[in-house]
């Protein structure tokens, strides 16, 4: 038998979820037939699959000892904990990415990333202790493409993480970029309806509805032109995947550097792209202070190429 105290960020979770992160080698079979069985019970009473947790809440589990021999996963302390902080609190990080840099590890299991710098990071600050945490671990909240620079929130409680998902989806975070385009732009600035769909990593854009995409709505103003280049901003009003790559590409001006996206190859090895800019407008409960608050970076790499 195993008891755990729903702590604070574990709370809010429905119990499924919990236990799914909490005891990882308990099969979802076994875990939906012993909460039936009354196996596993909260407060010593029957509890039900969705049943919400609160905070101080026992759950008490009558299964295999085998099933708690799960080794808390560490790999992040392998991670730098170089990071180049914007603005930093009790409950968020907002941090500025390097190029390069994966916001999360990938199939070759490169353990380097930016979530793990975070969590070896707040490690050292001893604001994460992974031995005495349950479920919940400090995360990204979006994520940008490794080869762009920018503006990346994470979220060191439960709390913030809904909070700032919340917001996301809801556009209470205006998130603007600053990039490099190929040729001037047909108008000075524009709101841009169009079409997306993923296959493959590839992005495909229609200008015109279709079976299979999804609309975006993208923002730009030119801040200034030389050389046959163009300079810039851009605000997403929705958030896709290579949503400016493949929209700059569409309208015939690709981002500098971005040969994926049909762009000249330059010595620039990268997309001329960075998220630059945060401001926080409607942000829900606990990160209400933060409403009002305008976040921006200002050593963007590839701007010494556009000026030189």
């Amino acid at each position: 038998m195993r008891k755990f105290v729903v702590q604070v960020n574990d709370a809010d979770q429905r119990v499924d979820k919990f236990l799914q992160k909490t005891i990882p080698l308990l099969p979802k079979s076994l875990m939906y037939k012993s909460i039936r069985n009354k196996k596993i019970k909260v407060n010593n009473k029957r509890c039900e699959i969705s049943q919400r947790l609160q905070e101080n809440d026992e759950v008490i589990c009558f299964i295999a000892e085998e099933f708690f021999e799960h080794i808390k996963d560490k790999t992040f302390m392998k991670a730098s904990t170089k990071l180049d902080v914007v603005y930093e609190d009790e409950n968020i990080i907002i941090m500025n990415k390097e190029v390069g840099l994966l916001v999360h590890s990938d199939d070759s299991e490169n353990v380097d990333c930016l979530v793990n710098r975070m969590k070896h990071y707040l490690y050292k600050k001893g604001e994460y202790d992974y031995e005495t945490e349950l479920s919940f671990a400090p995360a990204l909240c979006h994520r940008i493409d490794r080869n762009t620079q920018g503006m990346v929130i994470g979220a060191k409680n439960a709390m913030s993480l809904r909070c700032i998902n919340e917001a996301i989806r809801d556009n209470g975070i205006t998130k603007k970029y600053i990039c490099i385009v190929e040729g001037e732009m047909i108008h000075k600035q524009e709101t841009v309806v169009a079409y997306h769909k993923k296959e493959n990593e590839q992005v495909f854009i229609s200008m015109v509805e279709k079976l299979g995409y999804k609309e975006i709505i993208t923002k730009y103003k030119v801040l200034e032109v030389k050389h046959s280049y163009s300079l810039l901003e851009i605000e997403l009003i929705t958030g896709k995947s290579h949503q400016i790559r493949a929209l700059m590409a569409k309208l015939r001006r690709p981002l500098y550097g971005d040969t994926k996206y049909h762009a000249k190859k330059q010595k620039y090895p990268y997309q001329a792209l960075c998220a630059y800019e945060l401001e926080m407008k409607a942000l829900p409960l606990s990160l209400e202070y933060l409403n009002g608050k305008k976040f921006k970076i200002h050593n963007i790499d590839f701007l010494s190429i556009f000026h030189r």
